[in-house]
């Protein structure tokens, strides 16, 4: 069973079409969101809007929680004055345009969903779907947490041998096999982080052979992105970041 996995789309409608129509040549089962729909990006209806047309079911990220509830941030962590001052404004911004409709939809996304791929009739792993971590969707599950970090998230999770665990949060992709589980970041879609400005998802492969994990990475119309943000009035360092792949490459 093939299965594709997005996160992070923050509001990035070009990046999400580019990336769907890329799942679509893949031969996938089905496609599921680890949330932050959201933030950032000038098309957040929109992106929700896709999401919902395409049956796409999927979880809540902190953007979309927060947006959702009324909160006054995201509950984001920057030690970077000037990123931090780029989450605020997007946040306001995002949240005063969401409408109410998606609002709903976006408080209705559950923290976590758990799938049996082969439905539980037969013996197989299950896949665990996060947005952060086990048990707050604002913590960063990094590449660098330490082996002892990932053992506690996976006994939280109640993740058992064999299983599959998936996040995103960070932006950057990454899995590794802790203790026979197998964890999997999935990068971003619309706003990676890794200085690679493509949209990143996840293709899981599930079989009798194990479990094949792989990150295509898809080009998207940057310029398109980069000139809505500025005609949204979102600031326009937005639209750098998106070209650097988060790299910020001056003050």
């Amino acid at each position: 069973m093939r299965l594709a996995f997005i996160s992070d789309i923050h509001g990035n409608l070009p990046a999400l079409d580019a990336v769907l129509a890329d799942i679509s040549l893949r031969e996938v089962d089905a496609t599921y969101h680890l949330g932050d729909l959201v933030g950032y990006g000038p098309w957040p209806n929109e992106v929700i809007d896709r999401i919902r047309a395409r049956g796409i079911a999927g979880i809540a990220g902190n953007y979309d929680t927060t947006v959702a509830l009324g909160h006054d941030t995201c509950g984001c962590q920057h030690d970077d004055p000037v990123r931090k001052a780029l989450s605020v404004e997007s946040y306001r911004w995002t949240a005063a345009k969401v409408s109410p409709g998606n609002k709903r939809f976006l408080a209705s996304l559950p923290f976590r969903l758990d799938l049996r791929p082969f439905g539980g009739h037969e013996a197989g792993p299950a896949v665990i779907i996060v947005h952060g971590a086990a048990t707050l969707n604002t913590v960063y599950w990094r590449e660098d947490r330490t082996e002892s970090f990932c053992r506690k998230m996976i006994a939280r999770l109640g993740a058992k041998a064999g299983d599959v665990v998936l996040f995103g949060h960070t932006h950057k992709p990454w899995s590794r096999v802790v203790d026979g589980r197998t964890l999997v970041n999935t990068g971003s879609v619309g706003r990676p982080k890794d200085g690679d400005p493509r949209g990143s998802y996840a293709v899981v492969d599930l079989g009798a052979d194990g479990t094949d994990i792989r990150f295509p990475r898809v080009a998207y119309d940057l310029d398109r992105a980069s000139a809505a943000i500025v005609a949204a009035g979102l600031p326009p360092a937005l639209g750098v970041l998106l070209r650097t792949g988060g790299v910020r490459t001056s003050d």
